[in-house]
Parts: structure tokens; C-alpha cells; sequence
């Protein structure tokens, strides 16, 4: 899957960094579905949405966003993880996920929802994700 009109979500708390990668993201030909700003947000989300690939910020008001992680695996979706913070403990089943440093770039962005995306399952005539 290319990220052209793939479907986004961004999980970050801070608004301008949220606005940032809404931009970059609609730049790569994506469309942002929706934005979460808490854990909480982001469990629902991820439970709910119809998404193609996501992006959450580790560390959400003091919460990790593993939760959130673990419900976009159950569902197949591709995601990246972003980070201010150097050396966030990630848990070991979620260590194949790409994690993008601040400053975050378009090049990086797109690079690691590229490598999500082909780690991702294939979809099915119908555009349902296979799972494996």
C-alpha cells in the first residue's frame, strides 16, 4: 500500500505537533480521519475507525500509547511510533514497529509509515485486511 489517500490517524497531546504532522501527512497524498489527544482517544479510535495506517506519539500525557498499539495490531492497521525522547522503553511485541525521533521531517515520516505499510497484510478483493 502506497500512503497516497490512505487513511491516517494521528495520535499526539500536543496540538501543534498534531497540526505538523496533519501536514505532512495530507502532503504525502494522505487524509488525516481523525486526531487523538489522550489514551483514551486513542483506544476508540483504533477500535473504531476505518484507518489504513497511524501514527501515535509514545508518551501521551504521561501514558504510553501501547494500548492503542496493541488494538491497531489486532486489526492489522500499519503505524509508526513518534517520540521527543531518546531510548523509549518499547515493549518487545511491539518492537517491529518503525519509531520516528524528533525533529520529525516529511522524508522521515514518510519513510517510516513506507515501512510500516509494507509490513502490513494484504487486503482482499473487497479491501479487507487479511489476517494472518
Amino acid at each position: 500500500m502506497g500512503l497516497q489517500g490512505a487513511r491516517v490517524l494521528i495520535v499526539e497531546d500536543e496540538p501543534i505537533i498534531s497540526a505538523l504532522l496533519d501536514d505532512m501527512i495530507s502532503e504525502l497524498g494522505a487524509h488525516v480521519v481523525q486526531a487523538a489527544g489522550t489514551l483514551a482517544e486513542a483506544q476508540q479510535a483504533a477500535r473504531c475507525s476505518e484507518l489504513d495506517a497511524a501514527v501515535l506519539d509514545i508518551n501521551l500525557l504521561g501514558e504510553m500509547s501501547y494500548p492503542a498499539a496493541e488494538e491497531l495490531n489486532k486489526r492489522a492497521i500499519p503505524f509508526i511510533f513518534v517520540t521527543g525522547f531518546a531510548a523509549e522503553p518499547i515493549p518487545s511485541v511491539l518492537a517491529h514497529v518503525p519509531v520516528v525521533s524528533k525533529p520529525y521531517t516529511l522524508s522521515n515520516i514518510k519513510a517510516g509509515l513506507l515501512a510500516a505499510t509494507r509490513r502490513a497484510p494484504a487486503c482482499d478483493r473487497r479491501g479487507q485486511r487479511q489476517v494472518r
